[in-house]
């Protein structure tokens, strides 16, 4: 009997504080938006880091549904291109005999959003910046591992940030 009480309790103030399921396609102005996505240009010394940051802003739109991807920018109602800044690697903590025992990554962005109007969508600089501390390892590849893992949260991070910031100020 207090088990149920308490689920009753708990139902009742979960569906008391506003929670709902987000169904963009629902929404006036949601899933009927097109965005077409430039491949990024790459700036650093980091190879490879424009596909991952690519394939991050690709799964991001695809698996949020707000923005329907399309492949040509001329039909699309928004274009994102752009590049990929210098990646900054620095050593975060030390053992007490100078050995790094954590690095910090720092992978920022330079992009320009478009509508199909040509009008610019402005973008905070400061949204396009993300960090991520990883271990490091004795074992070299271990600390390989660690990078690459490290490099795709960040990417996965500011994939998200420019999907709510365009879902937020570039839709009706």
């Amino acid at each position: 009997m207090r088990r149920w009480l308490v689920m009753g309790w708990v139902a009742l103030a979960v569906s008391g504080c506003g929670y709902r399921f987000v169904r963009y396609g629902a929404e006036p102005g949601g899933a009927h938006q097109s965005v077409a996505i430039r491949a990024l240009r790459n700036d650093s010394f980091e190879p490879g880091i424009d596909s991952v940051m690519n394939d991050a802003l690709r799964r991001e739109f695809l698996r949020r549904g707000a923005l329907r991807i399309v492949e040509d920018p001329g039909g699309a109602d928004l274009v994102i291109g752009g590049a990929v800044l210098p990646v900054v690697w620095s050593s975060r903590s030390f053992s007490s005999v100078n050995f790094a025992i954590e690095y910090e990554v720092t992978l920022r962005l330079r992009l320009e959003v478009a509508r199909s109007d040509g009008e610019k969508i402005p973008l905070d600089a400061t949204a396009l910046a993300e960090s991520e501390l990883y271990l490091a390892s004795p074992d070299v590849e271990v600390t390989r591992k660690n990078r690459e893992e490290a490099l795709r949260r960040v990417a996965a991070a500011l994939a998200v940030r420019v999907h709510d910031v365009l879902v937020e100020t570039a839709t009706p």
